[in-house]
This record gives C-alpha cells, sequence and structure tokens, in this order.
C-alpha cells in the first residue's frame, strides 16, 4: 500500500518539530530525558535574576531558572521556579541563594544543601537568601571613606576659610615682622655665644683658680669633719639648754612686768598717785620746786655756817 505524499509530509513536520523542540530545551538545559525537579523559593528582591539564569549546586550547574512572577497572595514577594536536573539529595532545609559570580556577571542560584535527614521533593519550596551584588558590596565598603573623604573636604574648605580670613594683610605683616624680630633675636644670641665664648677664654685661667679655690675649701671641709661635727653638736646643746631654760615663762613675766609698766603709766598720765599728781598738778608741781630749792639754800647755809645750827659746848 503506497503512502501518501501528504502522510509523508505531516510524519516529517512532527519530527522535524519534536526534534526542534528537543533541541531548543537542550540549549535551555531542559533535558526531556532526564530526571528533573522543580523546587520553588520565595524573595523579596531578585537582584535582576532572570529566566535561565543557571542553577548550581557546590559549583556545578544542575539546572536553571524557569520562571519568575511575583506572589499572587502577596505581591511584595517574588517566586522563582527552580528547574534542578538529576536526582542529587536536596535536603529539605537547603537554601537558594541567589548571588553574582564577579562584578559585571549576571546573577546565579545557588543551592546550599541543608543538615535534614528528610529529602525535599519535587514542588517543595526552599529557603531562600539574597547575597549582596559585587558592585553593592563595593559601594557598601566605599560608602565609610566616602564620607570621610566628604568630612576631609568640609574640613579642609573650613581651614582653608578660617586661614584666609587670619591671614589677612595685617597678620602676614605683622608675620614678616614678627620673623624680622626672630632674625634679630638669633643674630643676638648669636652674638651673646660668641661674647660668651671670648670671655670663658679670656678668664679660663681665673676659672681655673676658682675651681682649685672650691675644691680647697670642699677639701678643708672634709679635714675639719670632725670640728664641724662638735661644732653642730655644740649648737645643739645650745638649743636644749634653751628649750629647757623655761624661756616661755620668762618671756610670760616680762609681758606681765609690760603690762604692769603700761598700767602705772596710765594711771600717772591720768594723774593718779604722787608721780600722777606731781606731773598733772602745776601749783603742786611749783610747790615741791620750792621747797627743794629752799631746801638746798638751807643745806648751803649750814654748810658755810655750821656754828649758826650746831652749838659744841666742852664739859
Amino acid at each position: 500500500m503506497k503512502i501518501r505524499k501528504e502522510i509523508k509530509v505531516g510524519v516529517v513536520f512532527v519530527v522535524a518539530t519534536a526534534i526542534l523542540i528537543w533541541g531548543l530545551m537542550y540549549l535551555k538545559g531542559l533535558e526531556l530525558l532526564k530526571t528533573s525537579r522543580t523546587f520553588y523559593a520565595v524573595y523579596d528582591q531578585v537582584n535582576g535574576l532572570v529566566a535561565a539564569n543557571p542553577i548550581s549546586i557546590k559549583g556545578l550547574n544542575v539546572g536553571q531558572v524557569k520562571k519568575l512572577y511575583f506572589d499572587p497572595h502577596n505581591p511584595e514577594k517574588i517566586i522563582v521556579e527552580l528547574y534542578v536536573l538529576g536526582d542529587y539529595p536536596i535536603a529539605k532545609n537547603s537554601s537558594a541563594r541567589i548571588f553574582s559570580s564577579s562584578l559585571l556577571g549576571a546573577p546565579e542560584v545557588e543551592i546550599i544543601p541543608g543538615d535534614s535527614k528528610i529529602m525535599a521533593v519535587s514542588g517543595d519550596t526552599l529557603l531562600s537568601q539574597t547575597e549582596a551584588t559585587l558592585g553593592q558590596e563595593v559601594n557598601k565598603q566605599l560608602l565609610p571613606l566616602k564620607t570621610k573623604a566628604e568630612n576631609l573636604i568640609s574640613s579642609i574648605d573650613s581651614i582653608a576659610t578660617i586661614v584666609q580670613q587670619v591671614l589677612n594683610k595685617n597678620t602676614r605683616d605683622n608675620l614678616v615682622e614678627a620673623i624680622e624680630h626672630v632674625k634679630q633675636a638669633l643674630g643676638n644670641i648669636a652674638n651673646t655665644t660668641q661674647n660668651l665664648d671670648t670671655l670663658m677664654g679670656s678668664q679660663r685661667n681665673n676659672l681655673s683658680k676658682i675651681i682649685n679655690n672650691v675644691e680647697q675649701i670642699s677639701s678643708n671641709l672634709k679635714q675639719n669633719n670632725d670640728k664641724i661635727t662638735n661644732i653642730l653638736t655644740n649648737f645643739s646643746n645650745i638649743s636644749d639648754s634653751l628649750s629647757r631654760a623655761r624661756i616661755p615663762l620668762t618671756i610670760a613675766n616680762v609681758n606681765k612686768a609690760i603690762v604692769d609698766l603700761d598700767s602705772t603709766l596710765m594711771k600717772i598720765n591720768k594723774g593718779e598717785g604722787t608721780v600722777g599728781q606731781l606731773l598733772s598738778n602745776e601749783q603742786l608741781y611749783k610747790e615741791v620746786e620750792k621747797a627743794a630749792r629752799d631746801l638746798n639754800l638751807l643745806l648751803e647755809d649750814i654748810r658755810k655756817n655750821p656754828g649758826k645750827y650746831v652749838k659744841v659746848s666742852v664739859f
């Protein structure tokens, strides 16, 4: 029985279509003749992950990302379908980590095996992790340096402004004048040093004599050490004698006598007592003076004319 031409064309078309589909699936990493499983992971953000990005386990490519879409129950979450080939055992608590293998490389998914004894099956949802991209890590590391650089630039700008304000024309002139004064002071110090050097050179002999005299004095002190010790001992004994001399009591008695004398002088000044009356009463003073003068005249007359006052009889 002859096969009709249309049937042949149809069979060839079907075979070619099947081969084309298989080839496309192979190019995408979806091999129809191998065991495959589909897992899910839920992320807050996927860092540019797209369908057909590779999936690896311990660095070995085991599949690819099949589909990404927003969670219909929670639009803030993104669901990623992971198409995994082979029968490599994947624990229930394994994690699907999104990472970038290079600075400009596309993001990938790495399945990090867990330690659970229960194995995941097709359709299970794995734990999710998102690693910052290398660009984000670089930005994160450079951000503190950027902040410090900005602060440094701001500080430099402030310092420059302050310096510009401080170093005005008057300040610059004052600095120049101060530098000139410093130069003059240094010149004076140099001249003084030279003069001292000249003086030391001219007075070297005198300095030598002075040093010799000091050495002789030191030698004499050393030789008379015993005498100096005796002198110090005598001073110590004198100090002990003074401490036992009841000097405080003597000073107290002297103070008392001074107080009494002061009291007496005050009474005399007030005209109290005989001496006070004599000093303050002018009439009494004149009478005493007259009596003293009369007494002196009487004594003078007795000296010149003793017979007048003394009669001597001889028996």
